[in-house]
Parts: C-alpha cells; sequence; structure tokens
C-alpha cells in the first residue's frame, strides 16, 4: 500500500506596526503553498497555491492560520481543492485551524471543494476567536464533477468566540453516509452547498434578524456575535452567486 502525502501550510499575521499587517510566518510545503499578494489597505492578503494534485486517499492536509490583535489577514486559494482517490487506501483528511485574537480580522475566502467519485475525504474546521475578534468565513462544497456521482465526504465545522460555542455542526454526503444526505430534508438533490460564517462584534447587541435569501438560502443569526448563511444550488457558479449576494446583504 502507497503512503499518503502529509503537508501542511501555516501563516501568522501581526501589525506591522506602520498601519499595515505584516507575515512573519508564512511556511508550507509539496501542494500547500502560501504565496503573499498583493495588499489592500492595512490588510495583507495570501493565496494558497496548489503546488501537486490532492488530496488523494490516504493524504493528510492542514491549514494553520493565526491573526493578532490588530492584524487583518485575507486568505483565499488560487483553484478548487479537488478530492480524488489514489492508490493509498483509507480516507484522506484536510484539516484546518483559524484563531483569531481580539481586534484582529479574518476572511477566509478559499475557492470550492470537489468531492470526485471513488474519493474519501474528512474535513475538520475549528476556528477559535477572541472576543471582539471578526471573521468572514466561507465554505463551498460541490459533490462531483459534470454529471458525475460525488465521493465520499464529511464535514465538520466548529467556531467558538472568547470560549462559547458559536457553531458546531457535520455534513456526511456521498456513498456510505448516513440515509437521507441527499433526500428533501437536507440537500434535496442539489450537488453544491455553502455556507458564509460572519462574525463581528456589533452583532451582540444588535443581531440580524433571520430571513430566507431566495428560494434556497437562508440567514440566521447564531447565539452570540454572528449570523449564518447557508445556500444550496445545482452547480458552483450559483452557489457562489447566492453567497456573494448574502455577503451583500450582511454589508
Amino acid at each position: 500500500m502507497t503512503a499518503g502525502v502529509r503537508a501542511g501550510a501555516r501563516i501568522v499575521a501581526v501589525p506591522d506596526g506602520r498601519g499595515g499587517t505584516a507575515l512573519p510566518v508564512l511556511d508550507g510545503a509539496g501542494p500547500l503553498a502560501p504565496r503573499r499578494t498583493r495588499a489592500t489597505g492595512d490588510e495583507a492578503r495570501v493565496m494558497l497555491v496548489g503546488a501537486m494534485s490532492g488530496p488523494l486517499g490516504g493524504d493528510h492536509f492542514a491549514v494553520e492560520a493565526e491573526v493578532a490583535d490588530g492584524a487583518r489577514l485575507h486568505l483565499g486559494s488560487a483553484a478548487a481543492t479537488i478530492a480524488l482517490p489514489g492508490q493509498a487506501k483509507g480516507e484522506a483528511r484536510y484539516d484546518v485551524r483559524l484563531r483569531v485574537a481580539a481586534g484582529g480580522e479574518l476572511r477566509w475566502l478559499p475557492e470550492q471543494l470537489i468531492s470526485v467519485k471513488g474519493s474519501e475525504l474528512t474535513v475538520s474546521t475549528r476556528i477559535e476567536l477572541g472576543d471582539g475578534a471578526r471573521l468572514v468565513f466561507r465554505e463551498e462544497q460541490v459533490l462531483g464533477r459534470a454529471a458525475e456521482e460525488p465521493g465520499r465526504l464529511t464535514s465538520r465545522l466548529t467556531v467558538r468566540s472568547a470560549g462559547r460555542v458559536l457553531l458546531d455542526q457535520e455534513l456526511a454526503c456521498g456513498p456510505g453516509a448516513p440515509g437521507g444526505w441527499d433526500g428533501p430534508a437536507v440537500l434535496a438533490g442539489h450537488r453544491a452547498v455553502g455556507q458564509l460564517v460572519v462574525v463581528r462584534p456589533e452583532f451582540e447587541k444588535e443581531p440580524m434578524a433571520p430571513r430566507l435569501l431566495g428560494d434556497r438560502a437562508s440567514l440566521v443569526p447564531l447565539s452570540g456575535p454572528a449570523v449564518l448563511v447557508t445556500a444550496l444550488a445545482a452547480d458552483a457558479l450559483l452557489l457562489r452567486r447566492v453567497l456573494d449576494e448574502a455577503l451583500l446583504t450582511i454589508g
């Protein structure tokens, strides 16, 4: 049996003392290569560039990002992440660990994750926020390529603010997932699912009202300074359009 690839990336953002954001740590290897791009105002921008295909079966990828008080970081990716079957047996794993100190701000806006037929991937995302931290987090998952059945995809997202849980949820789709994942109570036949978590201190005193955003999306306030947008769509393009419009609605 061929061993899977182990790869990680780590980014640390701190104030640069001149009104901007410095990146004293910007490390990555193999399929996870972080690259600094042109900054916007006081915000540092980093793109994750895939130097290899994956994750494949047996691979274990990990991304860590830390934002200090007074720093602003925008994290994206140059292309979609594609979960593929590989020679190694067993599932692949992708762990994301994000920490934002009080007074820091993180915008996590990568491209979609595509689950290819025959793949098996577990994604675990944990976000720790200090009191007063700001966050925009987008997650988009596409089940299969065009006219293709999906692989097995399990995704868990946990968000904590000042030690309390704002959100802790898991979704499993594809072959071997618990029954009903494709039924009317979950995906209802759609092949693209996404969510947007926005955390702002002002939501604590002035929470947004729950509402529907079109036919396949909703906005709900969380217990704390945050809102959650959940959306379904027929494909990745429509899903991105819905989430972009939702972010404009939040303002």
